[in-house]
C-alpha cells in the first residue's frame, strides 16, 4: 500500500506535464497581432510537437547584427505581468500580478526594458501595448503581424517558447534548490530563428534551433548545451515564417 501512494502522484504529474498525441488532420488556429501597422506583413506559422501543452512565447524581430527592432507577438500574461493563476490570496486561484523572468529571458533581454523593478520583464505598471499581446494559442497556430514600419531589406525573425513543468533528467526539480524562478521554468525556453529577405521571391523561410535561454533569466545569454533538452525540443513541431503576397502563402493580414 505505501508503494501504491507513491507511484500515483508520479503518474498524475506526468500526465499533467505530457500533451496527447497531435492529430494528423487538426487545422491551425489562426491569429493576428499589429492589424494597424504599415511595415511589411508576415505569417509565422508553428505547427506543435508531441510535447506541446500551453507554452508561453514570444515572437519579435532583429537586424541582421542581433539588434533587437520591435515584437510581434508575445502571450498576453507575459506581455502584461498578469497570470490567470497568479493569485490564492482569497483560498482559491484569481488572476494576479506575478514576475516569470525566467519564462522568455532571451526575448526579455533583447528588448531592453526594464520594469519598476529593475527586471528585464513587463508588468501591470509597465506591459507590452495591446496590439503585440494575446492568449497563448493552445494548438498549432499562424500569427498573421506586421512590423510597425520601414524595414531592412534583410531582418531576422526569433521566436522563444517555454513550457513549465517541464523536468527531465537533468533539469530537475532540485537542481537549483534555492533558485524559485527556475522552478517556474524547468527545462529552459528555446529560441529559434530564421533570416527574411524581402527581396526574396519564395519568401517562405523554416526556423532553426539556435539556442536556449538561462535556465532562470539571470541573463539574456544565448547559450548552446542543447544536449541536455529532451521534450522542450518537441513544444514545436516545426516554425515557419512566410512573407504574405510572394509564393503561395494564404491571405495577409486585413
Amino acid at each position: 500500500m505505501k508503494i501504491f501512494f507513491q507511484v500515483i502522484p508520479i503518474i498524475v504529474f506526468l500526465a499533467a506535464c505530457t500533451s496527447s498525441r497531435v492529430p494528423a488532420d487538426e487545422s491551425p488556429e489562426r491569429i493576428t497581432s499589429n492589424p494597424e501597422g504599415t511595415g511589411p506583413a508576415l505569417e509565422i506559422e508553428m505547427v506543435r510537437g508531441e510535447a506541446h501543452n500551453h507554452p508561453l512565447m514570444a515572437i519579435w524581430v532583429e537586424d541582421e547584427q542581433g539588434n533587437y527592432l520591435q515584437t510581434l507577438y508575445v502571450s498576453e500574461s507575459i506581455g502584461k505581468g498578469v497570470f490567470q493563476h497568479g493569485d490564492a490570496s482569497r483560498g482559491f486561484w484569481m488572476p494576479g500580478p506575478i514576475p516569470r523572468p525566467a519564462a522568455l529571458p532571451y526575448w526579455a533581454h533583447q528588448r531592453g526594458i526594464q520594469n519598476e523593478k529593475g527586471l528585464y520583464i513587463p508588468s501591470p505598471e509597465n506591459p507590452v501595448p495591446d496590439a503585440y499581446t494575446g492568449p497563448t494559442p493552445g494548438k498549432s497556430f499562424i500569427l498573421q503581424t506586421k512590423l510597425d514600419g520601414d524595414a531592412p531589406e534583410r531582418f531576422q525573425v526569433l521566436f522563444e517558447i517555454n513550457q513549465t513543468w517541464d523536468w527531465n533528467e537533468y533539469w530537475t526539480n532540485n537542481k537549483f534548490p534555492d533558485d524559485d524562478e527556475y522552478k517556474t521554468s524547468c527545462q529552459p525556453a528555446l529560441v529559434y530563428s530564421a533570416i527574411v529577405d524581402l527581396n526574396d521571391p519564395a519568401a517562405e523561410y523554416q526556423m532553426k534551433l539556435i539556442g536556449r535561454s538561462h535556465h532562470s533569466g539571470a541573463d539574456g545569454k544565448l547559450y548552446d548545451d542543447l544536449h541536455t533538452m529532451t521534450t522542450a525540443l518537441h513544444i514545436a513541431e516545426k516554425i515557419t515564417v512566410r512573407v504574405p503576397g510572394k509564393g503561395t502563402s494564404p491571405d495577409p493580414v486585413q
